[in-house]
């Protein structure tokens, strides 16, 4: 890799790939979607570095509603590839190979939306009949029904 060769030498790249597979407990990239990494690759001492924005597209289920919802996150990246990468902080030069699949893949993953909603004030399935209520809102709710046995155990208490 000519970058390697000269410390302070830059290169731009942008690659737009899909990278089926990405998912978490709600969210998912479509399989065949692209994610775009936008970024510049710098020859450091020993080194390189990539910097630069992943962009990831992305669908899920509302966590309230379950209607569908989606969109495209941008992710800013900074990372460092090392001949002699530090387990879980660098990533590894394959001989004059810099490989920017797994930091794509890890920008995505940490990213996607866990339990994403379709709006901030999505109200649910049936709002009806299961109201989102917010302490201080001054809504107000019937009193849940006594259970019966608990009158049996009040008038025990009160013979005595």
């Amino acid at each position: 890799m000519e970058l390697r060769r000269r410390p302070g030498t830059q290169r731009h790249v942008r690659v737009a790939t899909p990278l089926p597979g990405l998912a978490v407990t709600a969210s998912r990239v479509p399989g065949e979607a692209d994610l775009v990494l936008d970024a510049t690759l710098e020859s450091i001492d020993g080194a390189v570095t990539v910097t630069g924005t992943v962009e990831v597209p992305w669908v899920a289920e509302c966590r309230r509603c379950l209607d569908d919802v989606g969109g495209v996150l941008r992710v800013e990246v900074s990372e460092i590839f090392e001949v002699r990468p530090n387990d879980g902080e660098t990533y590894p030069i394959d001989g004059d190979e810099v490989d920017l699949e797994p930091v794509v893949r890890d920008a995505a993953l940490l990213h996607l939306p866990l339990a994403p909603l379709c709006r901030p004030d999505c109200p649910g399935p049936a709002p009806e009949t299961f109201p989102t209520l917010v302490d201080g809102s001054g809504a107000t709710t019937e009193e849940p029904a006594r259970d019966p046995r608990w009158a049996a155990l009040d008038q025990l208490h009160l013979d005595d």
